[in-house]
């Protein structure tokens, strides 16, 4: 495969790099999966989770999709924080935005981008949520990250109404959902300090009941 030989050589030097910083890291690695941080975030190329926040691999446990959105009907999504809540035992949870985001701005046209339309559906009614809001900004870009800023916050409440989120907090699990978006023209990661640490932060009508056995 002659094309992918560059990409096989950047694998060599950085293993090399990583061996003679650590000689027993890979080893280490291959022993344990114990990340304390599940991240949602999007899928665009220009947006690597683990380089971001300054850590290794094994220290985040990672879900990308386009707009880093947490649908109730999407298994992919769900199965990650399934996962990484009841067997990992993450303690905090990571929805991160970007500027910029192309799912979002696609979101708000009215041009067709092919299946993905169906996909930022949520994203395009949340825009129409904020219009007048929106409206008020004085350029794209601006209404644009803004937007991205209100698919964070709207995705971690759709975190926070999961069974899998609420079952861990009754069960008295350490759990925090957080809100960050990070800016691709100056590589910062912001809070949005919109973060929920417990049932009592979660709407009246999205909380759950403490799951009980059928009879």
């Amino acid at each position: 495969m002659p094309e992918l030989h560059q990409l096989f050589e950047n694998n060599a030097q950085w293993a090399k790099s990583i061996k003679e910083e650590d000689p027993e890291f890979f080893e280490k690695l291959a022993k344990q999966q114990e990340p304390e941080y599940l991240w949602i975030g999007c899928s665009d190329a220009r947006v690597p989770a683990n380089e971001i926040v300054g850590m290794l691999p094994g220290d985040l446990f990672v879900h990308r999709n386009v707009g880093n959105v947490v649908l109730h009907t999407d298994l992919n999504c769900l199965s990650s924080v399934q996962y990484a809540v009841d067997v990992l035992k993450v303690k905090h949870i990571l929805v991160t935005g970007h500027y910029g985001c192309g799912g979002v701005k696609a979101a708000m046209s009215d041009k067709q981008v092919g299946i993905t339309d169906a996909w930022i559906r949520t994203i395009r009614d949340l825009y129409f949520k904020h219009y007048d809001e929106l409206s008020l900004l004085p350029t794209e870009e601006e209404r644009v990250d803004r937007l991205c800023e209100l698919n964070v916050i709207e995705q971690v409440g759709n975190v926070s109404h999961t069974a899998i989120v609420q079952n861990a907090w009754h069960r008295g699990q350490k759990l925090s959902i957080y809100g960050c978006i990070y800016g691709i023209k100056d590589g910062l990661w912001k809070n949005l300090d919109v973060t929920i640490k417990g049932i009592d932060q979660v709407p009246q009508q999205y909380r759950l009941q403490p799951l009980t056995p059928l009879r």
